[in-house]
């Protein structure tokens, strides 16, 4: 599959991202293509030509919908990030993690099995209008540094937290210790954040172990398209 150079689209790619790549893996690797597209042609594309951008970022171990952006369409980015998105989660209850999912160093913190009654009462407690306190292994910026990078350094981390809205949250299945959920959040809201918060309520902690972004607003992973699809490989 070729990138539409015609300037007849609207400048929105959806991709299906595969774990392990960052965000900007995926921009920087369709730029290069895009690059390699009109190098073919015997054109030396512009710089406006080369602009991607993305709208959301997904942390390297999650997977789905990740919309980027070619040339012009970069200017609507803030628009996305403003969008209610679903995800659907495995969450690891009995151990916490440092990063709130793989990467980080893992606790054991109890052996308690709770109820799958007991997970839907918790869960109900979890929507609508709530505060979240944003992850310290995250991209926001603290005193101009994005949080992860004074994170990594042993820097204490303060964000203050923020008030998100879970429209619903379901208990897909639930087999100890993993369970999976699927919710419907609004814009700015950290799915890490919820295991771990969840894990919290249920006194055995958690972490997020897979995470996976379905829709963004009317957009479907679902209408996505692999990097495969691009002709693009690690």
């Amino acid at each position: 599959m070729e990138f539409d150079l015609s300037g007849s689209k609207d400048g929105i790619l959806l991709v299906d991202k595969p774990a392990g790549w960052t965000s900007f893996d995926v921009v920087a690797k369709i730029r290069g293509q895009i690059r390699r597209q009109y190098q073919e042609q015997g054109i030396g594309p512009t710089k406006r030509q080369l602009k991607v951008g993305h709208a959301g970022t997904l942390d390297p171990f999650a997977t789905g919908l990740l919309v980027v952006l070619l040339g012009d369409a970069t200017k609507k980015a803030d628009e996305f990030l403003k969008l209610d998105k679903v995800y659907e989660a495995t969450i690891r209850l009995g151990q916490t993690s440092t990063t709130g999912d793989p990467e980080g160093d893992i606790i054991d913190v109890s052996d308690n099995q709770p109820t799958k009654s007991e997970i839907e009462a918790v869960l109900a407690t979890f929507t609508g209008e709530i505060q979240q306190r944003p992850p310290a292994y995250s991209a926001i910026k603290v005193n101009g540094q994005r949080a992860y990078k004074l994170a990594r350094k042993g820097e204490v981390v303060d964000i203050p937290e923020r008030t998100i809205t879970v429209y619903s949250l379901e208990l897909l299945s639930y087999d100890y210790p993993m369970m999976k959920i699927r919710t419907h959040v609004s814009s700015g809201t950290y799915i890490r954040t919820l295991a771990e918060d969840i894990g919290q309520a249920l006194a055995t902690g958690a972490y997020c172990v897979e995470l996976r972004r379905t829709s963004i607003s009317q957009w479907d992973v679902q209408a996505a398209s692999s990097l495969e699809d691009f002709g693009i490989t690690s």
